[in-house]
């Protein structure tokens, strides 16, 4: 049985994007966070929250998201492999 790897590499390639897009959107709300701790102004004290919560979010599906595309993409290879070499050992290569 020969099967058509196209389509699992088109998924694979739509969460690597995924990934490449998590860490892009990433660092964009990085660079609105102020390193400098507010206590006594709760504006600023407030804004550090959102920002903070918004970079747990995204680190929490970065993770999930990149553990999906390795593990699928490692999947791929070995099923490829796998059929890499029943073709051979067909051919008698």
């Amino acid at each position: 049985m020969h099967l058509n790897l196209i389509p699992f590499v088109a998924v694979w390639a739509v969460f690597a994007v995924g990934v490449i897009f998590l860490i892009g959107w990433r660092k964009m709300v990085a660079s609105h966070e102020d390193e400098t701790l507010h206590v006594m102004d709760t504006g600023a004290v407030s804004q550090q929250e959102v920002v903070a919560h918004k970079l747990d979010q995204i680190d929490k599906w970065g993770k999930i998201v990149t553990a999906i595309t390795v593990v699928y993409g490692l999947a791929l290879g070995a099923y490829y492999m796998y059929q890499s070499w029943v073709d051979m050992s067909r051919t008698g290569v």
